[in-house]
């Protein structure tokens, strides 16, 4: 259950707040917040009092357009999710395509890439039950994903870049038994960890654990909280996760209550945490007035953290 307590004081830290655009318009559910633009979302963010934002799929793809419509909000892109896909496709062309984001993101300002394995994933298939079907990766891909993870590693690292590894309900990464056994395999100078609450929540782990045991290797956070009578839905009626997201599985920081949020700002302000934190609880916008929701967030952390 979410706890509360004293406040754990990040001030002296130097972290920046950022959005998440998934919480306005949906990569993966389109339906999702179609009827929003991502001006709507950047402005929204802005007015709530985030810093940065994350590319969603509406937002522009040329540098000078991008950087000008957040330059006018004070905004500044800090990541953008990148699908893998070393266990399906030949090596070169998850490279190729890698070489291209970075170049974007680096334009932009961002320094930081968080990664995922998707080859395998059940993510965006509705029809998928989110715990019978979840694949299993083999000891073979499993090598094959550190493989190429090592040389994106290594890619971002000439940049002046980092990667984290975004475990992710459906891909094959998403207990810590599985999250471990990829980062056993994985050089720790070239690929970091994306930490991110909701899914060590939504996977059955306790999410304070898992930051404890990998703070030291986190180079981006994203926050979110689970709600509890959605989650006992999800196992019972055997849902999919885009059906657990429309249904409200995640919510931000503030308002769930599976998160121990205490613990959480506690490890980060024990740590040499710096960088992005991110608000990322995608819901459905019709039911979750984004912008509502994100100045919720803002507040809970400002009066947990002192950011």
């Amino acid at each position: 259950m979410r706890k509360t307590g004293s406040n754990m004081d990040l001030s002296k830290h130097f972290i920046k707040l950022g959005c998440a655009p998934i919480n306005w318009t949906n990569d993966d559910l389109p339906e999702l917040g179609g009827e929003l633009t991502y001006q709507q979302c950047l402005s929204e963010m802005a007015l709530a009092g985030f810093e940065g934002s994350e590319i969603g799929n509406k937002y522009p793809t040329d540098v000078a357009t991008l950087a000008y419509e957040c330059d006018i909000r004070n905004m500044q892109i800090c990541n953008q999710w990148f699908s893998c896909e070393f266990t399906t496709k030949p090596e070169e062309e998850t490279l190729k395509r890698f070489e291209t984001l970075t170049n974007f993101l680096y334009a932009l300002g961002a320094r930081v890439v968080g990664v995922c394995e998707t080859g395998v994933t059940i993510q965006g298939d509705i029809t998928k039950k989110m715990f019978d079907d979840a694949p299993i990766l083999t000891d073979e891909q499993f090598h094959k994903i550190a493989k190429g993870l090592n040389k994106l590693g290594q890619m971002a690292k000439n940049k002046g870049m980092k990667i984290g590894y975004h475990y992710h309900m459906g891909t094959g990464v998403q207990s810590m038994e599985e999250f471990e056994k990829l980062m056993s395999l994985i050089d720790p100078d070239l690929v970091g960890v994306l930490f991110d609450t909701g899914h060590a929540t939504f996977a059955g782990e306790d999410a304070v654990e898992v930051l404890r045991t990998y703070i030291d290797r986190v180079v981006h956070i994203h926050l979110k909280d689970v709600r509890s009578d959605v989650l006992k839905r999800v196992k019972e009626e055997k849902l999919s996760f885009l059906q657990a997201v429309k249904e409200g599985i995640y919510t931000v920081p503030g308002d769930g209550d599976m998160v121990d949020w205490d613990n959480i700002f506690k490890i980060i302000s024990q740590s040499n945490y710096s960088g992005w934190i991110v608000i990322e609880a995608e819901q459905d916008p019709a039911k979750a007035n984004p912008l509502e929701y994100a100045k919720k967030a803002r507040r809970f952390i400002t009066e947990k953290t002192g950011l």
